[in-house]
């Protein structure tokens, strides 16, 4: 069917409520109605994530409940055994309701299912899936997307994000149903009554929490000292709010103040409308209250609570909001550097970061004889590689990050997670200062030692289907049409990840890349720069990566910029071709 098509069948059908209809109806532009209509809402290796309305390309409960349904298809085929899923959701609009009602298409297939009681992190859900042996989770989010946004989010049984081979034939699944005739659905007081369903909350949260803290390095540290590190601390409306102060808490971090406007879960996101840590105005509130606070270190969490941002004083007094790479390189070099003072660190550990992630991150783990791994783009080929490590007993994980503020350390979550990130920064943060450093002064120390990097990223956002095709035909340009330089540097290397390929511009070579398949294109220019262009898994957005190293913090500066200036020329130059 056409949009035009789909539009009136929605309008038409038995099994869609009057109340999405009569939404439908007062839609007048018909460049709307296409947008909601032209295509079903894309189901990719994140699951599901759209704007939340009425239409086959929205989140609505009848796009999730055929997701749902599609999803107990594919389990009930996979597995000759009783099924559980766990299901948890966050703050955002409708995340109860769609939670709700993927529990009530499962248990309507047969699934049982375990549903947490009430708002919970992500990370939360993908240690869930692991310790109560669930085939499958399932959490409701849009991480750190504006307020109109919402998603579904699916984990293995292993509690890592569903990868490419699996989300396939979900997708194949989904595509098979022909109508919403073919979704199941139960009452979840019938559900409980027939012993499908299983509300989880306070039981579970314990043993994470647990875990969690045993991740702590330097326990001696942080026992005697904790409680004198002064602390910042917003949910930015999110899910970490509880956990996050329950588990500095009890690990003695006395000294945490809560940005008050912020606490509160609220879908609305009242003082942060993109509730996003890489956003400088989502710390405007805490940096108010530092002013008389005099705080060692700032964070935030997303609304789910799997990204963190960090704020920190410079020598000068004013306060710098880290980027993400900057956060992973410090907590990089303090995991790893600790452990081999404790004489701890394994002979086989490994670092794990993404292709679009800091090259700093390389030169640390040189330092330190640990082995650095790059995979793709998104945590769950980090998580993919601690489930590979596990089978092949080859490395021992130590820590995995991307520069979209995400990291994880420990195994018991497969996905990233700023609950542990956040306590980790604590006892980073108190260790620089029983040296009489803050975070900023260990920063450059690093530059110092591993030279000054620099990266930057540019978001173009290109909306609808229109957009769509424009971030295809660009990306499709710079395959075919790159220049062999950019101000006069000539390129080193083309990586083509959708084709597997890696070009030695120089020695005009070839090799081949040992990644999943991605539409994705990395360029090295001959002075260490590169740039990474690649549409978003996640957004309507084409984003561009730009690196450089530089001879010090000024230098750095001055040559990301006019390496991004001369790196966007040709990328809007392929937008316009």
């Amino acid at each position: 069917m056409n949009y035009k098509e789909q539009y009136n069948h929605w309008l038409n059908s038995e099994y869609v409520d009057s109340a999405t209809k009569e939404e439908l109806k007062v839609i007048t532009d018909e460049k709307e109605i296409e947008d909601r209509f032209y295509r079903d809402l894309e189901f990719g290796t994140g699951g599901l994530r759209g704007v939340i309305g009425a239409g086959t390309n929205r989140m609505n409960i009848y796009t999730v409940g055929k997701a749902s349904q599609g999803l107990a298809d594919y389990l009930l085929k996979t597995y000759n055994k009783e099924i559980s899923v766990s299901i948890a959701y966050d703050s955002r609009i409708m995340s109860k309701e769609f939670a709700d009602r993927t529990a009530g298409v499962l248990c309507a297939n047969g699934i049982k299912v375990n549903l947490f009681e009430s708002l919970r992190p992500t990370p939360m859900l993908s240690y869930t899936v692991r310790h109560l042996k669930s085939q499958a989770g399932i959490v409701i989010t849009a991480s750190h997307n504006p307020k109109k946004y919402n998603g579904y989010k699916v984990y293995g049984e292993d509690g890592g994000q569903v990868t490419d081979n699996g989300a396939k034939v979900i997708l194949s699944c989904i595509n098979n149903l022909q109508d919403f005739s073919s979704v199941k659905f139960m009452e979840l007081e019938e559900a409980k009554e027939k012993g499908l369903l299983n509300i989880i909350g306070e039981d579970v949260d314990k043993t994470y929490y647990e875990k969690v803290k045993a991740l702590t390095i330097r326990e001696e540290l942080v026992k005697n000292s904790a409680k004198d590190l002064k602390i910042i601390y917003t949910p930015i409306h999110g899910s970490g709010n509880i956990p996050v102060r329950r588990v500095l808490s009890e690990l003695g971090y006395e000294n945490v103040t809560i940005v008050k406007e912020q606490e509160l879960p609220d879908g609305n996101f009242p003082t942060a409308p993109a509730p996003n840590p890489e956003n400088a105005a989502v710390f405007e509130l805490a940096l108010e209250l530092a002013k008389d606070q005099n705080p060692d270190v700032i964070f935030g969490t997303d609304p789910d609570c799997d990204r963190i941002g960090v704020v920190v004083k410079e020598s000068s007094g004013a306060y710098r909001i880290l980027t993400g790479n900057q956060t992973g390189v410090l907590l990089a070099h303090y995991i790893t550097s600790s452990l081999r003072d404790l004489g701890k660190l394994p002979n086989n550990a490994a670092v794990i970061k993404t292709i679009v992630t800091s090259e700093m991150t390389r030169r640390i783990c040189s330092s330190f004889d640990v082995e650095m791994i790059d995979v793709l783009t998104g945590f769950k080929y980090i998580g993919e590689k601690i489930k590979e490590f596990e089978e092949s007993n080859s490395n021992t994980f130590l820590f995995g990050f991307e520069e979209s503020y995400g990291c994880l350390s420990g195994t018991f979550v497969r996905d990233k997670d700023a609950v542990i990130g956040a306590m980790l920064i604590c006892e980073m943060a108190l260790y620089y200062k029983s040296k009489g450093m803050s975070l900023y002064d260990a920063l450059i120390k690093l530059y110092e030692e591993y030279g000054y990097f620099k990266e930057n990223l540019v978001s173009l956002e290109l909306e609808g289907k229109e957009g769509q095709e424009k971030i295809q035909k660009a990306i499709e340009y710079l395959r075919s049409s790159m220049k062999s330089e950019i101000n006069n540097v000539k390129l080193a290397k083309a990586m083509d990840y959708k084709l597997s390929v890696e070009k030695d511009l120089v020695n005009n070579t070839e090799t081949e890349i040992h990644l999943p398949k991605s539409n994705v294109l990395k360029f090295i220019l001959e002075d260490g720069s590169w740039f990474v262009v690649r549409p978003s898994g996640t957004e309507p957005k084409m984003k561009v990566y730009v690196s450089v190293v530089g001879e010090s913090l000024e230098d750095a500066d001055k040559k990301c910029e006019e390496f991004t200036k001369n790196v966007m020329a040709v990328v809007n130059e392929a937008c316009n071709s």
